[in-house]
């Protein structure tokens, strides 16, 4: 952790280098441009979405990567082979891995969701591959796409059919590279298993429109959830924070809110990264989230030091209690997750 270079008084991380009010303050795409592409670099991926004149248009995620022959989307996993958008993964497949996590589980839906009042496991499905590039990704193995195992459809589908399987969880990464893959294994485990899985996405949220409509109707079919990790609300915050704009992210919520009015399959979190998604970007979370529907549950998560803002402390005391009261004005239903890493 360092000092801000703008004004001298207010902490940062290291990699950024300006606090969070000089962020709002202030222009400054050159600078988390540059940042993003640097580290992006070392994984082997695109440094920005690609838009080639004349390349065939991707639209699995908001990125909207147009690719020429032989280019990679900016998720790693897209690409213009032979004239045609494909996925890494062949056919049937996907590049993950699964786990079984025994319920209650650590899901950030565990507090009010169906699935971690029963008794078994929870399917946790790690998709390679992303839409964003956070600075603070807690799953940052996702990027090693070149190690990346491969999951049949059929395996997939197999484990989730077990009787100790009682929920399927599709994250990562995030799924949203791999969105038609996941909606067709999730049909097929509620169709084979008689409606008795909840299927659960967790993700960025700022997939293909119509692909996430389908995800909704499928998670409120099996009484599951679909979780939105709502990084931040200023635009300036989430470039430096992600790479990328999360607009679509907040689009796609309201959307389903929308679409599904009285169902109990949303819920939203947020990570209270020290000094930059502080109780003014909650404010504006939550009061977007009430909006929709104030009961709609809401978790804040506790941060802790991970991949390129590993210099800066554990979400401090203060600024997660005055995250969970302001986000408390609008919302009926708040949660803090991670409570086991506030500091005394």
């Amino acid at each position: 952790m360092t000092t801000c270079k703008k004004c001298n008084k207010n902490p940062s991380a290291g990699i950024i280098g300006l606090c969070a009010e000089c962020i709002r303050q202030g222009s400054y795409e050159n600078e988390f441009s540059t940042i993003h592409a640097v580290i992006r670099k070392k994984f082997k991926l695109p440094a920005q979405p690609l838009k080639s004149e004349e390349g065939l248009s991707c639209n699995l995620c908001a990125n909207s990567c147009q690719l020429n022959f032989g280019e990679t989307g900016y998720c790693g996993l897209r690409l213009n082979k032979s004239g045609r958008i494909i996925n890494r993964a062949q056919k049937k497949a996907s590049l993950a891995h699964m786990y079984l996590d025994m319920l209650p589980t650590n899901c950030c839906a565990s507090w009010f969701c169906k699935g971690s009042k029963e008794t078994g496991y929870n399917l946790a499905v790690f998709f390679y591959g992303c839409s964003f590039n956070c600075l603070f990704c807690q799953n940052a193995s996702h990027k090693l796409i070149d190690r990346a195992s491969t999951v049949t459809e059929d395996d997939m589908v197999k484990a989730a059919l077990d009787p100790s399987v009682r929920c399927v969880c599709f994250f990562g990464g995030s799924p949203e590279p791999q969105l038609p893959f996941s909606i067709k294994v999730a049909q097929r485990i509620i169709k084979e298993s008689g409606n008795r899985k909840h299927i659960c996405w967790e993700w960025n949220g700022c997939g293909n429109t119509k692909l996430v409509n389908k995800t909704a109707e499928l998670a409120i079919k099996s009484g599951g959830t679909i979780k939105f990790d709502l990084k931040a609300r200023h635009p300036d915050i989430v470039s430096f924070l992600c790479g990328v704009n999360n607009k679509k992210s907040f689009d796609n919520f309201s959307m389903l809110a929308r679409n599904f009015p009285g169902e109990s399959f949303l819920t939203a979190t947020t990570l209270l990264v020290p000094y930059y998604v502080d109780h003014k970007e909650v404010n504006e979370i939550a009061r977007f989230i009430a909006k929709n529907d104030k009961h709609i549950p809401y978790s804040l998560l506790l941060f802790h030091p991970d991949f390129y803002l590993n210099d800066l402390p554990v979400t401090p005391k203060n600024q997660a209690e005055q995250c969970y009261n302001v986000a408390g004005k609008y919302l009926k239903n708040v949660n803090l997750g991670n409570k086991h890493l506030l500091l005394n």
